[in-house]
């Protein structure tokens, strides 16, 4: 006889349907698990068999084959436990094949047979509505599970015999309910910055329209505290965007107790991170910080510190909103579809423009230091402003009159109007922001004016604009007539726009 059980495989965030087989045999005793198992998955048997043994459940002194199929694709994590378990249980008469097969089940076991969390819940969850079953997952994964919608039958059990219990009969399973993330701490308030006006209107424009922005200024400017406030001015996440980006960090595992995320991801990687710790990879191609940063902010700062690769690592998925990790067994595409703000200093001491702190190699230690940083990647960056040295009359002023929530106000409204004019624009994927659209639509849908579109093409072969550094001053005009609430984009948007760009690295 062989059981089957319906459990998953994930590449990416998308769902790999597997097929769990048991079969129970004469011959010599063995507990063999094939169809290209990773070392956890393999590991699984020891789980299974000190699960059972807790249950006060052995196995038979027969040959268990184990097969997960497809057999060509690579098993990997420790939720297959639970339907190997179950398959297990299945060709044992102790649970009904045909209830089995109504359901996917995904679980890690511990050794007291209790079910422990697990990664990927979300998308299986959802993937498990789509094929009209149920799933069967850890009790702390259970909220999360839960928001795939209130069609799909979920049974989250604390441990092994309470599944057990369910299907018998002596013992039902209260559905569990949708979790959000808790309601974290009011995030700080641009009204504590005082001083450098124009980065203030700079962080609007770059919230307003989700474009990337460079700070560029010496040592406690306060670059960083601006960066600390950009999440504060965004509008929360829509119902489809949480459930997009949940997914992305329940692939990483960094979903806490099942909650799924209600505000926009900001993700601040140190300098030493690695290239799959940013980009995604390693042995079992994860989301990295571009990825986990999906609809949010990902802050580098000292941006020229970051190794040269790493950076120029980040160039497609800027450019494509996806992360693409390719291995000689798989790939992987994540959405990356981020806002970055960087900040860097000047040169490596930091105080270029202070010929009294300036060190000797000035101003040549400047354009060494930004040429860390390549034509390509600064190209993509839509707001390039300097972050001059706070004075100390600014400090003593009282806090100004506008704070986050003011800002944040103008920038739902900007936001609005963009999703109004590109509503049915994008095809599959909708577009949301200035920062999404390409030159074409820019064109067709937010062209600017005739003395507008002249300013445009000067500038352009004065400064020695490339194709995307045009279309990018577009993108930030259009966004400057939406804070207005301009109809069309006019000269002066232009003009600002252009006052936002820098021609290269050190100049």
């Amino acid at each position: 006889m062989v059981a089957r059980v319906n459990t998953v495989a994930f590449q990416g965030i998308e769902v790999l349907g597997i097929d769990v087989q048991v079969q129970m045999s004469g011959g010599i005793v063995a507990f063999t698990v094939v169809g290209l198992p990773d070392k956890a998955v393999g590991e699984s048997r020891e789980r299974v068999r000190a699960s059972l043994h807790a249950l006060g459940l052995a196995l038979p002194a027969k040959r268990i084959t184990v097969n997960l199929a497809p057999a060509d694709v690579l098993k990997e994590g420790s939720h297959f436990d639970l339907p190997i378990a179950l398959a297990l249980l299945t060709v044992m008469g102790v649970l009904p094949d045909v209830e089995m097969a109504r359901y996917v089940a995904l679980g890690e076991l511990a050794l007291d047979g209790a079910l422990t969390p697990v990664a990927g819940v979300l998308p299986a969850a959802i993937d498990a509505l789509a094929q009209d079953r149920g799933l069967i997952c850890p009790a702390a994964c259970g909220g999360e599970a839960a928001w795939a919608g209130p069609g799909l039958d979920v049974l989250a059990p604390v441990n092994l015999l309470a599944l057990i219990n369910h299907f018998k009969g002596s013992q039902v399973l209260t559905p569990p309910k949708p979790r959000l993330q808790e309601e974290e701490a009011r995030p700080p308030d641009l009204r504590d910055v005082k001083g450098n006006e124009t980065a203030k209107r700079a962080l609007e424009v770059a919230a307003a329209g989700s474009h990337n922005l460079l700070m560029v200024g010496p040592p406690g400017s306060g670059k960083s505290m601006l960066a600390a406030r950009l999440p504060g001015l965004l509008p929360p996440l829509d119902p489809a965007e949480a459930l997009e980006v949940s997914m992305i960090h329940s692939v990483g595992g960094l979903l806490e107790g099942g909650r799924l995320l209600r505000q926009r991801p900001y993700r601040a990687p140190h300098q030493s991170a690695s290239l799959p710790a940013l980009v995604g990879g390693g042995s079992r191609a994860k989301p990295g910080e571009i990825s986990l940063a999906h609809q949010g902010v990902l802050f580098l700062d000292e941006l020229p510190e970051f190794p040269r690769p790493l950076l120029e690592a980040l160039r497609q998925p800027l450019e494509t909103g996806k992360a693409v990790v390719s291995r000689a067994n798989h790939h992987v595409t994540y959405p990356a579809r981020v806002q970055l703000v960087a900040a860097m200093n000047p040169c490596r001491c930091g105080h270029l423009d202070d010929a009294a702190l300036a060190c000797a190699r000035a101003p040549k230690c400047a354009a060494d230091y930004q040429s860390k940083i390549s034509g390509p990647l600064f190209d993509r960056i839509d707001l390039h402003i300097d972050v001059p040295a706070v004075s100390p009359a600014d400090l003593s002023l009282p806090p100004p009159a506008e704070g986050s929530a003011e800002i944040a106000a103008r920038v739902a409204v900007a936001r609005a109007i963009q999703a109004e004019r590109y509503a049915g624009q994008g095809g599959a994927r909708p577009l949301r922001t200035n920062a999404e659209a390409d030159g074409e639509l820019l064109e067709r849908v937010a062209g600017p004016d005739a003395s507008g579109r002249a300013l445009l093409t000067e500038a352009a072969e004065r400064l020695k604009l490339s194709a995307r550094g045009y279309h990018r001053v577009m993108r930030v005009a259009r966004t400057l007539a939406d804070l207005d609430g301009a109809e069309g984009v006019r000269r002066r948007h232009i003009a600002e726009a252009l006052s936002y760009r820098r021609i290269a690295p050190g100049r």
